[in-house]
């Protein structure tokens, strides 16, 4: 409370002392009103020895009194002007300056009340400057790092941070330049080959190209543990059709997760989503003699081909069919799927690149003749 009283009475003396001239009677010009008069009586009797000397006539006699009589009445005029204000003039004046007074304060607090803070408490410097700094204008300090790296292209650590963070931008080709980059000049670990692998995944709209897998493969030399290289991979088995395998990854996973750890939940979605009506199927597949394992695995690919047949299906659907019979050695389906996947999904221009790349990748290139 104390402050505020302090800055009332700071900002009243600031416009008091601007307003305060114009609630005065101006000073008269001239001090001595009876000086002027004696200069004019005394040149008078200048004037009237001259005549009486005969130094001049009588016709220049009266012009000099003529032209003195004129000084003393404009110096007259000059000094009544403002010694005659008057009353009205100078209640208005006043009247002016008191609600200028009130005025201003009242609407600095209203302004500030509207548009500034002032439930909010003080902040100490060190405070603010951490604020300050956490609150960085996010596209700012990207294109620092992104000149930085333009002028310095061999600093490794800088890619490394600029990988991670185009990533979360869905920028993913460039995430798995800057990945690549920073392996380069950095040196390989198991996060930046993991950080590459799921960049390539996601640029090729979510299928597990031979690019990625290698990148996963390098990430689980380095790190067997790495759960995004593990969880990646066992996507991919379940692209290649391979669903019991992939189960089995996924479980893996699972079993040696922290019960804190935050990929849990997408984990372990995938794995219902693996798990659901083909469960049983999936683990019969599994006991299966080896050379059982591949009728029963065309099996589920003819019912998933079947099935998309009717209608529908998302791009990881499509992917995972055409890549399960392009596993299984039956190229003609494989074609035929990629055909009617890309007339399905021919208003979505991301679904069409990734199944370009996969047919790039598959060797199904005829389809796109």
């Amino acid at each position: 409370m104390l402050i505020w009283i302090i800055f009332a009475v700071m900002t009243g003396a600031a416009v008091l002392s601007v307003l305060w001239p114009l609630g005065r009677r101006q000073p008269p010009i001239f001090a001595d009103t009876a000086g002027a008069a004696s200069l004019y009586r005394a040149q008078v009797a200048e004037i009237e020895r001259d005549l009486g000397r005969r130094l001049i006539g009588a016709a220049e006699a009266e012009a000099a009194k003529a032209e003195a009589a004129r000084r003393l009445l404009r110096a007259a005029e000059v000094e009544a002007a403002p010694a005659g204000d008057s009353e009205p003039s100078l209640r208005r004046r006043r009247a002016a300056s008191a609600i200028a007074l009130s005025c201003v304060p009242l609407l600095a607090l209203l302004v500030y009340g509207a548009y500034g803070s002032p439930s909010m408490p003080d902040q100490p410097l060190a405070a603010r400057l951490k604020s300050d700094a956490a609150g960085q204008d996010f596209a700012i300090a990207l294109a620092r790092i992104e000149a930085h790296l333009a002028a310095n292209p061999n600093d490794g650590k800088g890619w490394s941070v600029l990988a991670p963070v185009y990533l979360r931008q869905g920028r993913f080709e460039d995430a798995a330049k800057a990945f690549a980059a920073a392996i380069r000049l950095d040196g390989p670990t198991a996060e930046r080959h993991a950080g590459r692998g799921e960049a390539l995944i996601l640029a090729a709209g979510g299928v597990v190209t031979v690019g990625a897998r290698e990148a996963l493969a390098e990430a689980v030399k380095l790190d067997p543990a790495n759960p995004r290289a593990r969880f990646f991979l066992a996507i991919g088995q379940e692209q290649d059709g391979k669903i019991p395998e992939a189960i089995a990854s996924l479980q893996a996973l699972l079993a040696g997760a922290p019960a804190d750890a935050p990929w849990r939940a997408p984990v372990t979605a995938r794995l219902e989503s693996l798990q659901g009506p083909a469960d049983s199927a999936a683990a019969a597949i599994a006991k299966l003699p080896a050379q059982d394992q591949s009728a029963a695995i065309r099996g589920m690919v003819d019912s998933l081909a079947a099935r998309l047949g009717e209608g529908g299906g998302t791009l990881a659907e499509w992917s995972r069919l055409i890549r399960s019979q392009s596993v299984l050695a039956d190229r003609p389906a494989a074609l035929k799927s990629l055909a009617t996947a890309r007339e399905r999904l021919a208003a979505d221009p991301d679904a069409l690149a990734a199944l370009a790349a996969l047919a790039g990748e598959l060797g199904l290139q005829e389809a796109s003749r």
